[in-house]
């Protein structure tokens, strides 16, 4: 994408933005790297150092899988991925940006659907009403097995934990085992089947249900922010129906390395391939002109 391209792109998102009855947010990992929450490189050598020169991980995704040999060794691995990638804010203010934006355009109607676990869009202030977080979250527990569809917080215990760890283990009366059945507790992440889906997670799939059966057929705008390849049929793919079904639709999508829509809405859709942080400051900056 050219200089001009880029400019005309921002114009036309500009515009959509101004035209629309309502935005739907849909927020990838993309998103988050934008924020400057990146899994690998310098922040994970600053924060996991001693675990990749022991274990050999080299990032944080595929360190969530690792099969640490005791629970301690796994909850030090898991409170301080947890804590630094939940509880402490994002090094960018990039889901600021976006909820300044809706706001001082009067955007009182949106809805934000998203498969990120870090919590940053209620950690920016974003109303929890308007936010369904489809696969979980680095901020609950739940029953490995599970015993119960039942989700538990764990900030203070996480916050313990980071603490008091020593040598890559936690005390070991600090692990945590399910209340209900002794069973050790696990985070609450869609990993397989046992994920648990608590009355938060149905709630909040309802007020998404609601808003696409209120607003579904109006001038919506369809804002996809760093959605990949990895679970594309929670955002992309019915973002991608909804602009198909509905002539008064607009999809746009903001991602760096890839930004593409089929072509049964290319005309409908505006794609940007820049750093999503940087094109919200831009699209700002239009909107208030």
């Amino acid at each position: 994408m050219t200089d001009g391209e880029h400019a005309v792109a921002i114009e036309r998102l500009a515009q959509a933005w101004r035209e629309a009855d309502c935005v739907l947010v849909g927020a990838g990992s993309g998103l988050s790297t934008s924020a400057s929450y990146t899994y690998s490189g310098e922040r994970f050598d600053r924060l996991f150092s001693d675990f990749k020169e022991r274990y050999g991980i080299t990032d944080m995704y595929s360190g969530g899988f690792y099969p640490f040999g005791t629970l301690e060794e796994y909850w030090a691995w898991w409170s301080r991925a947890i804590y630094y990638n939940r509880y402490v804010p994002a090094p960018k203010p990039v889901h600021h940006m976006l909820l300044n934006t809706l706001h001082f355009t009067g955007k009182d109607k949106y809805f934000v659907l998203t498969t990120n676990v870090d919590h940053c869009f209620q950690k920016a202030g974003f109303d929890k009403s308007r936010l369904f977080y489809t696969q979980g979250d680095y901020g609950l527990w739940q029953c490995s097995l599970p015993c119960a569809q039942i989700t538990y917080d764990n900030e203070q215990a996480v916050r313990e934990m980071v603490e008091k760890q020593s040598d890559m283990r936690v005390p070991s009366e600090l692990v945590p085992h399910c209340l209900r059945c002794g069973r050790p507790m696990v985070p609450n992440l869609r990993c397989d089947a046992s994920f648990v889906e608590d009355d938060g997670w149905h709630a909040a799939a309802r007020r998404y249900g609601d808003f696409l059966e209120r607003h579904g057929n109006s001038r919506i705008l369809l804002l996809e922010l760093g959605v990949g390849g990895n679970t594309p049929a929670i955002i992309k793919y019915p973002f991608w129906r909804l602009t198909g079904e509905n002539s008064n639709a607009t999809y746009a999508y903001l991602n760096l390395g890839e930004a593409a829509a089929p072509a049964q809405i290319h005309s409908r859709s505006i794609c940007l391939n820049a750093d999503i942080g940087q094109a919200l400051g831009e699209l700002a900056v239009a909107l208030r002109k």
